[in-house]
């Protein structure tokens, strides 16, 4: 390959709208470009790299004994009727009509459509255990797309479905895919963690996610300091808290004329904010219910809806505040409310004792406020908080809190889509059952986003060498023209390529500066420079992407280098 033969445009300038070091450089790069809100053509480099990511994504996946296939993208309305997600699945399911005016969806997933093909090819247990995946291109309308691939509406996915006739079965295939791809990432060189996740839209029994870790990600991981445990802080739990103390002080009412907030009100009183505590009030079909955290905590959405009553809580509203505990908002707590409600405290909350609420009154709190004496037990106890870097962790370590981008995600899904959809085999004894499904995700064309966003520079892209569009560049200063010059250079790049390494010669005729900038942006791992200095002193000057200074090797070395790169 030559680059002047090859389309490649690079820009210096940083553009406007990226606001994320991967959404740069792969437009500065020419790896992407804009057509429409979060849809991008994927230019030949881009494509380079994309298809690198796809080929070890799909070589693993073989080996982990899945079988492709490739469904369609437009899926027909009935089949997520069937399912109940036609309207469950909200904004992002983009809905589309044909000339016939039947309703049809462009995929965002494909859970639906594969159990239709089991449902229609799966008679047996002997055709089981099965799993399917395939590589194909998926559409979530996003409210606000952004970074570049990293949050687009159409963008490259592998998905993969299994089919069980056990829950052991799945448990198994569960545990194949998570070794699948810990070997994947692995491979493309990234850092990356498996943490337990909440299964979301998708539903599920058990689910793991996979981050690729990065300052810039959106997902918070918590990990413990003492074990390989880590999880999204959608779902991390600290250590259970120790005994609750005895009671030390008197019920008493504070006033705090200005102070709404557990800060404000700790530092009004002189108090750590963590003998605070803060009253979030929502409404689960009729029922008021208080959640209570402490005050330096934040109470966790998902698992709040996941104590139970609550799973389809909202906010209340002023009104119903006013209903039920006859305040207004900022000084709502506990104690003697107006009407009968019910209060589920975390679980730090229940072993506190001499806490400080609100008064249910403006302008007062009240402190010194114990369960058992001056309030009931709490009607339930649950872990209904995020977690926070230094806590406790279950294994006796600490959890520490780092940033990751979420590039892969497998669930236990059970048998909630067979059994919306009818997917049934005869077992052993002839009798109906119904399938046990896995579903595991891949996000290739984030995962090109993700890689840059761990392994960047001031200068550009330090691609892991197995998603780098090229291995090697063999660069060529040839301002006379000398035939010397470009013969070496041909001559080098055949005998790489030959060695199995994927070289490319860039004889575009730049100036040495404009053309080590550019193969340092576009994260070309080995730069080899052919010159006539160079040939008259029998060497190439050599430099790796990530290497300070270059090196002046002679041919034997540096091929010798070079081939134990391929």
């Amino acid at each position: 390959m030559r680059l002047s033969q090859f389309p490649l445009r690079t820009t210096k300038e940083t553009p406007a709208d990226a606001e994320i070091a991967s959404h740069q450089l792969m437009l500065r790069a020419g790896m992407i470009r804009k057509l429409a809100s979060g849809i991008y053509t994927w230019a030949p480099l881009g494509l380079r790299v994309l298809r690198k990511v796809e080929a070890v994504v799909r070589e693993e996946m073989n080996r982990a004994g899945a079988i492709e296939l490739l469904m369609p993208s437009i899926q027909p309305r009935e089949l997520w009727e069937e399912t109940g997600r036609w309207e469950k699945f909200g904004g992002q399911l983009l809905k589309i009509k044909d000339r016939k005016d039947a309703d049809y969806c462009y995929g965002p997933t494909h859970e639906e459509v594969v159990t239709d093909f089991a449902r229609n090819e799966l008679s047996s247990y002997r055709q089981l255990p099965l799993n399917l995946y395939q590589i194909q291109t998926k559409f979530r309308d996003e409210i606000r797309p952004r970074f570049g691939v990293m949050r687009a509406r159409e963008f490259l996915m592998k998905d993969a479905y299994s089919f069980h006739l056990t829950d052991e079965d799945l448990v198994r295939e569960y545990r194949n895919m998570h070794a699948a791809y810990s070997r994947i990432f692995t491979r493309l060189g990234l850092d990356f963690r498996a943490v337990l996740a909440d299964s979301g839209a998708i539903g599920g029994d058990a689910s793991q996610e996979f981050h690729v870790l990065a300052d810039s990600g959106e997902d918070a991981i918590a990990f413990s300091t003492g074990s390989d445990y880590a999880a999204n802080v959608e779902t991390a739990q600290a250590a259970e808290p120790g005994p609750r103390p005895l009671p030390s002080e008197p019920m008493r009412k504070v006033d705090t004329p200005a102070q709404k907030t557990c800060e404000d009100v700790a530092a009004l009183l002189g108090i750590a904010l963590d003998r605070t505590v803060k009253s979030v009030a929502v409404m689960a079909g009729e029922h008021f219910v208080l959640a209570l955290v402490r005050g330096d905590h934040a109470v966790n959405e998902i698992k709040l809806a996941k104590v139970a009553g609550l799973a389809d809580y909202r906010l209340a509203s002023e009104a119903e505040i006013a209903e039920y505990l006859g305040c207004e908002p900022g000084f709502l707590g506990p104690v003697k409310p107006r009407r009968e409600i019910r209060v589920v405290a975390d679980r730090e909350v229940g072993a506190m004792a001499d806490f400080v609420v609100g008064a249910n009154q403006a302008g007062y709190h009240l402190a010194g406020v114990n369960w058992g004496r001056d309030l009931p037990e709490p009607e339930t106890v649950a872990d209904i908080r995020n977690v926070v870097d230094g806590d406790r962790a279950a294994d006796g370590g600490q959890l520490r809190i780092v940033r990751g981008i979420e590039v892969g995600h497998i669930f236990q899904l059970g048998r909630k889509y067979a059994e919306a959809l009818g997917a049934t085999v005869l077992d052993e004894n002839g009798k109906s059952a119904v399938l046990a499904m896995g579903c595991y995700g891949i996000g290739v064309s984030r995962i090109v986003a993700a890689a840059i966003e761990q392994n960047h520079d001031a200068n550009g892209i330090l691609w892991p060498e197995a998603m780098a569009p090229w291995t090697v560049a063999v660069c060529m200063i040839n301002p006379k023209n000398d035939p010397a010059v470009a013969d070496a250079a041909q001559t080098l790049l055949d005998e790489l390529r030959q060695a199995g390494v994927d070289a490319v010669l860039d004889d575009r005729g730049l100036r040495p500066g404009a053309m080590f900038a550019d193969i340092e942006l576009i994260g070309i791992p080995h730069r080899v420079v052919v010159s006539e200095r160079g040939l008259a002193a029998g060497t190439f000057e050599y430099r790796a992407r990530a290497a300070e200074n270059a090196e002046n090797l002679d041919r034997e070395t540096l091929v010798s280098r070079l081939i134990g790169k391929a």
